[in-house]
């Protein structure tokens, strides 16, 4: 199964919007450094 989700950056208010099939180890990645392009806009929330 497939999730689509949006993020929301708590350090400057920008989203970001993603697929995948395991949600909570994505968010993970987006909290921990791992993505490219979410790496300095951490920590995020889900919306």
């Amino acid at each position: 199964m497939y999730f689509v989700y949006i993020l929301k950056s708590q350090k400057d208010g920008s989203y970001y919007k993603g697929v995948t099939t395991d949600l909570r180890k994505r968010i993970k990645e987006h909290n921990s450094s791992k993505t490219r392009y979410t790496s300095d806009k951490q920590p995020f929330e889900i919306i």
